[in-house]
């Protein structure tokens, strides 16, 4: 697809409090977007906090650029929300970029609604890919929902990973659905491939890939690890995957033994695979899920799945590669033993059965190809920064909340004219490209030149030939 001629060539900002070093599906389903995008030849930057070190502008794969701004974070890896401080350093990076589309990832991410935000006040188009479900009876839902309706009444399309989703999205932030569209996750199916050969015959071993945190469901772990491991003593538990409930976790080591239940922590993506051939069933304890592509890559990797019955989840697999139960300690348990059965028996489905039948439903081509079609339908949509046009989208928010974002679109309209006249946007340098066309030129000359000089048998001092690998794609690695 890289080959084929673009219409339009979008200069696209992900946004994000969640991305690399972090380790999750919001942060490799940026990541893989941007790869897939880059390779198509839109220009894409990424956007979030500092990690640690991590700071500054630094380029991984394929030059992916990714600015490490020097915020600050607030509360569960997410900046502090003020709409306001952060508005010069954003201009900045999208005037020197030319940036024509922000899109925003995770609702969580309190960057990502600024950035959004920020964008609609300067002219740009923006995007918001939503990740996750939400209640509506808890206080945290109630907050969330509010500032969801507040951030998305002036974006210019969303995207949510399944249907189940968009009907939450539709509901709780009170967006049209004209304006949602469903593209789900995807998963490297070259990757996640099936290897019997790691996992041991003489036991099973059930493998946990998530974040150790209340909306994933570890609060049931504990009672179903020991009951499993008291009526099956073949049976062992892997878990990856780090966060605030690892110290319930820590404490059922300490009562079956490290060598029935392994805590790996945080897990590389590029090492789950590694993981997860080591098992035979996957365990997926979500209390709420939009999408969930662990379950995924679980059956790529020819484990069965057991998962609760919430939220998008019966979308993602058909229902015999699958074992759904609700979300409690009783029937997650009943469903654990009929996979240790159907294990044991042999009756279970294939591990390469269950690879031929998931490896082409979902792939990042695809998902690249739906959310370019949404780039390019926003792309032809008017926008105005006038605050006569934005103003009135407000207005559906309530009536405190709908004012106190009238104040907050006023205050911003007016430090923007602010920095226009410290940091005129003449004065700010363009950020040079990475010339495509350049590039594509060395890597065929390079090709030449390495064909040219294999084209007579090189010779070893012994007299025998010598084999020349041939050359590989050009990939800027991680900094």
């Amino acid at each position: 697809m890289g080959g084929e001629q673009l219409a339009t060539r979008h200069v696209i900002c992900m946004v994000s409090d969640f991305f690399y070093p972090n380790v999750g599906g919001v942060e490799e389903h940026i990541f893989q977007l941007s790869q897939c995008l880059l390779a198509r030849g839109h220009k894409v930057i990424v956007l979030t906090h500092v990690y640690g070190d991590r700071k500054g502008i630094r380029y991984m794969t394929n030059g992916l650029k990714v600015y490490y701004l020097p915020l600050q974070t607030f509360y569960n890896q997410s900046v502090l929300p003020t709409f306001i401080t952060s508005i010069p350093l954003l201009r900045n990076v999208f005037l020197r970029e030319r940036v024509t589309i922000v899109h925003g990832h995770s609702a969580f991410s309190t960057m990502a609604h600024e950035a959004m935000n920020l964008a609609r006040a300067m002219g740009l188009k923006s995007v918001f890919t939503d990740h996750s479900l939400f209640g509506f009876a808890d206080m945290s839902a109630i907050v969330t929902n509010n500032f969801l309706a507040l951030s998305l009444a002036d974006v210019n399309h969303c995207i949510c990973v399944s249907y189940v989703g968009k009907e939450n999205t539709v509901l709780r932030a009170n967006v049209e659905q004209e304006k949602v569209s469903v593209i789900p996750n995807a998963l490297d199916s070259q990757v996640f491939r099936p290897d019997v050969t790691k996992r041991p015959k003489d036991k099973i071993n059930i493998i946990v890939m998530s974040r150790l945190q209340y909306r994933k469901g570890v609060d049931l772990q504990p009672d179903i690890i020991r009951y499993i491991c008291q009526r099956h003593p073949h049976v062992n538990f892997i878990i990856g995957g780090d966060g605030p409930k690892r110290s319930l976790l820590e404490e059922v080591r300490d009562e079956v033994g490290d060598e029935r239940l392994s805590l790996l922590g945080a897990v590389p993506h590029g090492q789950v695979h590694s993981v997860l051939v080591k098992g035979h069933i996957f365990l997926n304890t979500s209390l709420t899920e939009a999408f969930c592509i662990a379950i995924c890559e679980a059956v790529c990797s020819g484990l069965q799945v057991v998962s609760t019955n919430v939220g998008g989840i019966p979308e993602v697999l058909p229902a015999h590669l699958i074992h759904l139960a609700h979300p409690n300690v009783e029937s997650l348990t009943e469903k654990l033993e009929l996979a240790i059965k159907l294990e044991e028996t042999g009756e279970r489905v294939g591990p390469w059965e269950m690879y031929q039948e998931v490896k082409n439903t979902y792939l990042w081509s695809d998902v690249m190809q739906r959310t370019e079609l949404v780039y390019s339908k926003v792309d032809q949509e008017e926008s105005s920064a006038d605050l006569v046009h934005r103003i009135p989208r407000y207005k559906k928010c309530g009536l405190v909340a709908g004012w106190f974002m009238m104040f907050l679109v006023t205050l911003q309209f007016l430090l923007l004219k602010i920095c226009d006249r410290l940091w005129p946007v003449e004065d700010i340098d363009v950020v040079p490209n990475f010339p495509r066309i350049a590039r594509e030129k060395y890597k065929l000359e390079e090709e030449e030149m390495l064909s040219s000089e294999i084209s007579e048998p090189l010779l070893k001092k012994d007299g025998g030939s010598q084999k020349i690998r041939s050359s590989q794609p050009f990939r800027l690695k991680v900094s």
